[in-house]
Parts: C-alpha cells; structure tokens; sequence
C-alpha cells in the first residue's frame, strides 16, 4: 500500500506543471484502490475558465475514467485546501476522503475559513486530513506569488 506522502508527490508533480504554465500551481490526484485513477493541475488562465481548478478536472477525468458520475471509494490529495467550489464539488461527486498539504486561509472551504466538507445538512459529508507534506506545497504557493508581486 502506497503511503499519503507518495500520493501527495504526484500532486506536487502536477502543481508543477501548472507553475510551468504560469497558472497558480495547484495540483491534484484521485486515488482509487491505491491507484491514481486522474490527475490535474490549474488551468484556469490558460484556458479563460475560472472553474478550471485542479480537483474539478480531476474530478471529471476520474468520472470519464470510471463511467460514474460518483467516486464513491475515492481519495483526493491535493496540494492546497479545496476552495468553496472545489467543495461541493467533492461533496456532489461522493468522494470519500480528502488529503491537502496546506491550509488556505483567504478561501479554504474545508476548515479554514468555512467546512462545507462536513457540513451535517449536506447528504455526504467528506474525511479531511490537512498538513501531508505541508511545507513544500506551501512553499510551492508562497514562492509563485512572491515572483508574481516583482
């Protein structure tokens, strides 16, 4: 069995490549049987779309992936708390547990600012665990818009 921190790598490898992109360098995996079953990264710039977030994509290519439009069984690790949006998201395709490396303290929808994640009034409600790998993926963020405000 593959550890969180292994899983976590390969989204820092797709934040990566968003940063490569000049996109906020945000990226994602969905785990399913201890396989990556889709990955993606922030493409919201590139492509003029601001729902192009790393989880949706991901989300949407596990759905292709899998023929379902539920990912029941399915853990997400991503590298940055998931954004309201990026939240019901989760919620509505039924993942199971969510996995990020660091908190967002300006949109963070899974604790940090609100948890729609584990809201009662909700039908499903979503495991998180935060601080996998924590440092590197905040480094990631913090390093990109310090370039940016040069």
């Amino acid at each position: 069995m593959k550890s969180k921190n292994f899983f976590m790598q390969e989204a820092i490898k797709e934040a990566e490549k968003a940063k490569e992109k000049d996109e906020v360098p945000v990226g994602c995996v969905i785990v399913k049987n201890d396989k990556i079953i889709s990955r993606a990264h922030n493409l919201t710039i590139r492509t003029n779309d601001p729902t192009a977030h790393a989880e949706i994509l991901a989300i949407k290519k596990a759905a292709k992936k899998t023929n379902n439009y539920r990912l029941t069984n399915c853990d997400m690790y991503v590298t940055i708390e998931p954004c309201p949006m990026c939240a019901g998201a989760l919620i509505w395709a039924r993942i199971d547990r969510v996995f990020y490396g660091a908190c967002d303290k300006k949109a963070g929808a899974c604790g940090s600012v609100i948890n729609i994640t584990n809201n009662n009034k909700f039908n499903h409600t979503i495991k998180i665990e935060s601080g996998i790998l924590q440092k590197r993926c905040s480094k990631l963020i913090k390093n990109f818009f310090k370039e940016k405000r040069k």
